[in-house]
This record gives structure tokens, sequence and C-alpha cells, in this order.
């Protein structure tokens, strides 16, 4: 069944981030719904060990989607079984990822171009599976086609359960401004399936803001979530009670190292050089952090890491104090 999108917060899938340990976070600290690293369904057919690896999730997770992505319907239908195997809640098609490699094959945004071929993939991994099926988009692929409308009705009529818009085009990549105005037309043009709200959400502000103002069923929050893991938590909060408390320096390093084990148990070295990525987010806004992060960068053992942040912790308490 569906997950129950209304007012929800929700993780969204990025490429080397929604791994399960930061997916695990992430619904600890108020995530509503998660989402796999996008899953090449070539990969997957061809039983890629990296692409297999990626179906793995932590049962705590729930409810979570397992997200594919490719332009051959054979593969689509394929990889739809595979998914399913593995017993996710749902499954997400991309059809909003940017970059040149994919596009250039007809994946990802690419589809955006070719919206009957779009419909063949959605109804492809649809006709295999028991599965519910979403899908996430962009509103188009340059300024001058904008098919995002045309889009949502075509997809709701073939029974997409749900739609995300990242609401940028495929030309912008992930800056600029997001539109998010684009989600009430979607929803004034008449269409029933949650449509979820993606792009450029970076605070708990922009949370407010935007249920406030456009109609969303649900936020999706990104590279806000990297910087911040308790946005999910403060944006309900602020919700609920128009403010919201930031967490405490033993909050932070607390987390950040359950992360570090959770890394270390999953990938074992190289996880403890993958989590790199999220001590900036981490130790945000800490006078004068930079010598400690950059020392936390070269240390590659999980035990001096551990202690590294016990030295920060210490440090910045008597700094406190």
């Amino acid at each position: 069944m569906l997950p129950d999108f209304k007012n929800k917060i929700v993780l969204a899938p990025m490429e080397d981030v929604t791994e399960p340990p930061f997916r695990l976070i992430c619904k600890r600290l108020g995530a509503d719904v998660v989402y796999t690293e996008f899953i090449s369904v070539e990969g997957l057919v061809r039983n890629a060990k990296k692409a297999r690896e990626k179906l793995f999730f932590y049962e705590e997770e729930r409810p979570i989607a397992i997200q594919i992505y490719g332009g051959i319907e054979e593969s689509m239908a394929e990889s739809a079984k595979i998914c399913e195997s593995v017993n996710p809640d749902f499954i997400d098609i991309n059809c909003g990822c940017w970059v040149k490699n994919v596009v250039a094959r007809g994946e990802g945004a690419g589809l955006l171009r070719d919206l009957p071929k779009m419909q063949r993939i959605a109804e492809s991994v649809m006709n295999n599976t028991s599965l519910p099926v979403t899908l996430k988009t962009r509103l188009g692929w340059d300024e001058n086609s904008i098919v995002i409308v045309d889009a949502a009705k075509m997809l709701e009529k073939i029974g997409i359960q749900a739609l995300t818009v990242h609401c940028r085009l495929r030309t912008q990549g992930n800056k600029g401004d997001a539109d998010w105005s684009w989600i009430k037309k979607i929803k004034d043009a008449g269409v029933k399936i949650p449509i979820i709200l993606n792009g450029n959400i970076k605070t708990p502000e922009d949370v407010k803001f935007a249920f406030d103002n456009y109609e969303p069923d649900a936020i999706m929050i990104g590279q806000g979530a990297i910087q911040n893991l308790w946005i999910f938590s403060q944006a309900k909060e602020y919700l609920a009670k128009g403010s919201y408390a930031e967490p405490t320096l033993d909050e932070k390093l607390d987390i950040c190292i359950e992360h570090l084990k959770l890394n270390h148990k999953s990938k074992g070295d190289h996880g403890i050089l993958e989590i790199r990525k999220f001590y900036s987010g981490y130790l945000k806004g800490l006078a004068n952090v930079s010598k400690f992060r950059m020392e936390l960068m070269k240390i590659i053992e999980l035990d001096a890491v551990i202690d590294k942040l016990e030295e920060i912790r210490v440090y910045y308490s008597k700094e406190m104090a």
C-alpha cells in the first residue's frame, strides 16, 4: 500500500548520499518516507554487484521506496520484478536526473523530451509489479518546454500513484531558483494524486512557506538534509508551534558517531571515508572548527575518528561553559 503522503516531509533520493546509514539516521530524526539512491535497471538485470547492493535497506527505514532509472522498457519491466523481490513499500521511477550521460541515453530527465516514451517506461514497471509505483521528474527540459502539467495528467491517467516534482528545469541541474508555483498549477489543473514538492528546500521556514502557499501533499528534502539532518524534526516542530530548537553539541556529536559506526559496519574502512561529506553539517556553527574538520579528513581508523570527535566535544564544551 502506498504511504500516506498528506502533510509529510520526506527524504529525497541522492546518489552517493542516501545510503542505508544516512537514511536510517534521517528516519530517526523525523523523515516520514525515505528513498534509495537511484539504481540503474541495466545494472540490476545484469546482476551488477553495486546495483544489487543498493537494494538493501533496514526494516526500521519503512516506508521506503526503491528508485530506479532506465530507458529500455524490457529492462524496466525485469527490474520491477527484482525490486519487488526485496519487498520495499513502493517503487519510484527517476525521470528527473539531469546529468549528461544519463539524459544522453534517453533516461532520467531525457524522458521529458518524449512523454509517450515516459508513459511506456512507467507502464512497463506498473505492469510487472504488484507494488505501488510513483515517479519523480522536473518541470521540463528548458524554459521553452515546460511540460509538467501535461505529464502529471498523463501519469495520473495511466495509474502512477504519486508524483514528485523537482521544481527546476533539466537545464538548471541543481542550481538556480526552483519555481514552486508549478505545484499549485498542477493541482489547479485537476490532478488528484499526491504531488510532492522538491527543489531548494533548505530550512524549516522553506517547508512552511511551501505548504502554506503552493498546496503540495508532501515536501521532499534533498541537499538541505546533508547540511542539517535535523531539518525533518525541526520542520515538524516549526509547523506545529512556529519555532524550533537547534540540536545541542552533544546531540550533534552523538548522532555523528552513530552515523560513523553504521557506515563502518556497512562498508568497513571505506565507510569512514564516505562519511567525510557530512562533517561540515555535523560541525556547522562551531567557531573556528575548520582545524578540527581538516584533522578529521585525514583520519582513516574508526577508533581514532571517534577519539577526535570526543576531543571536539570536550574542547567546545569548555568554550561554551
